[in-house]
């Protein structure tokens, strides 16, 4: 998953990182363009004086490369699909869990095995859902009640699956009765596959970004879609007749991002801890949900209360939950190539 927000806005950064205005010398941050907004570091700027300085990047392969190409940076934005990649390139030194104020406060939903750990590598900050959006003047209820859905012939051609292999295979995993990909089995694994080919044919189109999304919405191509939280308030705000179906029978899915702390960083290691306890105050929930994120402060979550969690489509539910936690590299490696294949049509 790559942060929603940022899809319309990466291409104008091409192949390479580049530089944003100076703020604070001790302190690079390599980002999504988008996340450098002011208004997201106000506890930094407070205690130090000044924003922190920010490279950006498009995307995370992109990222990755540069990273151990030689270009330094002291943190880094990472989404969680990735992780274990960046982890066995050599480029990261695992955060110190005491030293990060709100750590005790994160959703255990996004922080999987390492709730109680010392530290760790990566630090999710920012995260949304993925689950059924559909036409409510053209689809019941009753049938976007269950995940296979997604094989009903009514809907055949008017349906689409995003072009991102993590929400796609979290679809497929769900389906076939998997909650937890970080330990899928060769069975699992294959019987989600099997799942996404036969899905295939009724799909109209995989897409790409929001916008295309949004597009295939307003004009009836598409009726029911595996689509991120973003989705519902956009759609809304249009006056179209959009329903977000979270609790489908066999559950939904969360995609979380956050940050990891990079190794012989040339900044001030002190300030990347007062970058991510920033980011992470619960004061910063507002501006996050504005811009389409949950926090995964979960104080900071609640506070926003019910009525804006619901219309975020992030309300809690009470079906399981697939968190898009980091996975082992072969086996993503595995959904990738099998992916493709699908999407080719074998």
């Amino acid at each position: 998953m790559t942060p929603l927000k940022t899809l319309l806005g990466t291409a104008a950064f091409g192949a390479l990182a580049s530089a944003a205005t100076a703020e604070d010398p001790d302190l690079l941050v390599f980002d999504y363009s988008g996340f450098e907004n002011p208004a997201f570091h106000t506890k930094y700027e407070e205690k130090n004086g000044q924003q922190p300085s920010f490279a950006f990047f498009g995307e995370e392969d992109e990222a990755l490369q540069k990273l151990v190409s030689g270009f330094k940076a002291d943190v880094s934005h990472v989404c969680a699909g990735s992780v274990m990649k960046w982890e066995e390139s050599g480029i990261l030194e695992p955060w110190d869990t005491s030293k990060i104020t709100e750590y005790s406060k994160l959703d255990s939903n996004l922080l999987g095995n390492d709730v109680a750990a010392e530290s760790t590598y990566f630090i999710p900050t920012d995260f949304g859902s993925t689950a059924i959006a559909y036409n409510t003047e053209d689809v019941p209820e009753e049938a976007v009640a269950t995940l296979q859905v997604f094989k009903d012939p009514e809907y055949a051609g008017r349906m689409t699956l995003p072009d991102n292999v993590d929400d796609a295979y979290a679809l497929a995993y769900l389906a076939t009765g998997t909650t937890d990909w970080t330990a899928a089995t060769d069975e699992q694994f294959q019987a989600a596959s099997d799942w996404l080919r036969e899905v295939h044919p009724n799909l109209r189109t995989y897409w790409t970004d929001p916008a295309e999304l949004a597009q295939l919405l307003a004009t009836g191509e598409v009726l029911v879609a595996w689509a991120w939280n973003e989705t519902l308030p956009t759609m809304a705000e249009e006056g179209f007749p959009i329903g977000f179906q979270r609790e489908a029978e066999e559950g939904s899915s969360l995609w979380l991002c956050g940050y990891v702390n990079l190794r012989n960083g040339p900044g001030s290691e002190e300030k990347a801890y007062d970058f991510l306890n920033s980011f992470l105050d619960a004061s910063n929930a507002e501006t996050l949900m504005s811009e389409g994120y949950g926090i995964s402060n979960t104080d900071g979550l609640q506070s926003l209360g019910e009525q804006a969690l619901i219309e975020g489509g992030l309300e809690p539910i009470d079906v399981p939950v697939l968190a898009q936690l980091p996975m082992p590299v072969e086996l993503r490696e595995k959904q990738s190539e099998e992916f493709e294949k699908i999407k080719a049509g074998f």
